[in-house]
């Protein structure tokens, strides 16, 4: 029997096979209709359709179920696209830690009811994450003893979950409701306040915060540099929209431009004493050309965004938030814990989620969390090889194991105890 693990979710939907790798297609968890067009499309056709100034419709807010029927529409997209047939196989799905019962519901009537699923197991990010590292490592801490602190930093929200004997310990997940679609937002508000209005433009500033901004270590001294004029402001960055006929997507006008702030961080001293003056005169060249208005390309600059933006997951209390930073929210989840396993999970701390893939995530967050942790600790900070695929990959995983069937809950137990009744083997 076939056994479809399917990650569903707020941003990205991840679906394929149990004991594969990697899934079979990846696409955003969303329908979007373009100007040109008046109909939404759905699936991966959206990852090479111009979407400049698209309407989205989301299944999923703030990780919660809000429309099973789109939800249902984009899974049945899903299923034919890679020739799936739902009633011949089992699903391995996986849900937001404390998912609502009216979630929930919504969800196992999708499964049995609407594509008739032969069983399900629903399983939470931080549990497939730390069986996938666990049998990754095989001699390392997580597996030997059998307990980690998974710090998942998604679409929706951000969750620090202690896993031990791979299950989650639910009296300690903390949670920031803060994710990857607030820190966008955030991005859209700074550039559409200083630059050119893109509170419009979802898919595009998603580009632009994955390919420009990155974690500072040192906010105080890179705003410093960020007020710098021309050549010795590191941070300052070019983007071009695309204009729908030339280009659809946009791209960075310079990338070695963009990776000049680099050099902070290679032991440089932010000041080329090895330039030639002719490269200094080529450059001032090169800035009375940019200031010059190009009416046939749109462009922005960036400069102190670049690393305001993910400074939002460190320190929301800034921007007006109510909510701990990243480091607080971790010492909260392990104390929450039983004393004996604390020493173990600061020393086995797992990064997962689009967030964590932001340059000198984890450099930064040992730094935010070295002062709160007791000197007789260690703290030990890992990345997943692909923080995106890594819950997939555990699902695989799971769903591969020859016990899975005895896990899950039957179309007939469904039907004859009802949504609740069978919730209650998955231990959530």
């Amino acid at each position: 029997m076939t056994v479809i693990v399917l990650d569903n979710g707020g941003g990205q939907i991840k679906a394929g096979l149990a004991g594969d790798r990697d899934p079979l297609t990846i696409f955003p968890n969303c329908q979007a209709r373009p100007i040109s067009s008046k109909k939404f499309i759905t699936g991966p056709s959206l990852l090479s359709q111009d979407l400049t100034s698209a309407t989205l419709r989301r299944p999923i807010d703030r990780g919660y179920l809000i429309n099973p029927d789109l939800q249902s529409a984009i899974w049945a997209h899903l299923f034919s696209t890679v020739n799936l047939t739902p009633s011949l196989s089992s699903l391995l799905l996986t849900e937001p830690l404390f998912n609502l019962p009216s979630c929930q519901r919504a969800f196992d009537e999708l499964v049995f009811e609407e594509f008739g699923f032969m069983s399900l197991y629903v399983a939470n990010a931080p549990e497939l994450v730390h069986l996938y590292e666990a049998s990754r490592r095989p001699y390392g801490v997580v597996s030997k003893r059998e307990c980690s602190l998974v710090v998942d930093c998604g679409f929706s929200f951000v969750h620090c979950a202690p896993v031990f004997q791979n299950f989650c310990v639910n009296y300690g997940v903390k949670r920031m409701d803060l994710g990857g679609k607030a820190l966008s937002n955030y991005l859209k508000e700074l550039i559409s306040y200083r630059s050119v209005n893109v509170m419009d433009e979802s898919f595009l500033m998603d580009h632009v915060k994955e390919k420009l901004c990155f974690v500072s270590l040192d906010v105080e001294r890179d705003l410093v540099i960020a007020r710098k004029r021309g050549y010795d402001n590191l941070f300052k960055c070019t983007y071009v929209l695309p204009d729908g006929v030339t280009y659809t997507k946009g791209f960075v006008k310079d990338p070695a431009e963009a990776d000049r702030y680099l050099t902070l961080y290679d032991g440089a001293t932010g000041k080329h004493t090895e330039r030639m003056e002719t490269d200094e005169q080529e450059h001032e060249e090169k800035l009375e050309n940019k200031n010059k208005i190009d009416l046939t390309k749109n462009e922005f600059s960036l400069t102190n965004e670049r690393f305001l933006v993910p400074e939002m997951i460190f320190r929301p209390a800034d921007l007006g938030m109510n909510q701990a930073g990243l480091a607080e929210c971790i010492v909260r989840a392990v104390n929450s814990c039983h004393p004996y396993l604390q020493p173990v999970l600061y020393e086995s701390i797992i990064l997962t989620g689009g967030s964590t893939l932001f340059p000198r995530f984890a450099e930064r967050l040992e730094r935010e969390l070295r002062p709160l942790v007791p000197d007789n600790y260690q703290v030990k900070i890992s990345t997943q090889e692909d923080p995106i695929l890594g819950v997939w990959r555990g699902g695989s995983l799971l769903a591969s194991s020859p016990d899975f069937e005895t896990m899950c809950v039957t179309k007939a137990e469904y039907e004859e105890l009802g949504s609740f009744r069978c919730r209650r083997r998955f231990f959530h």
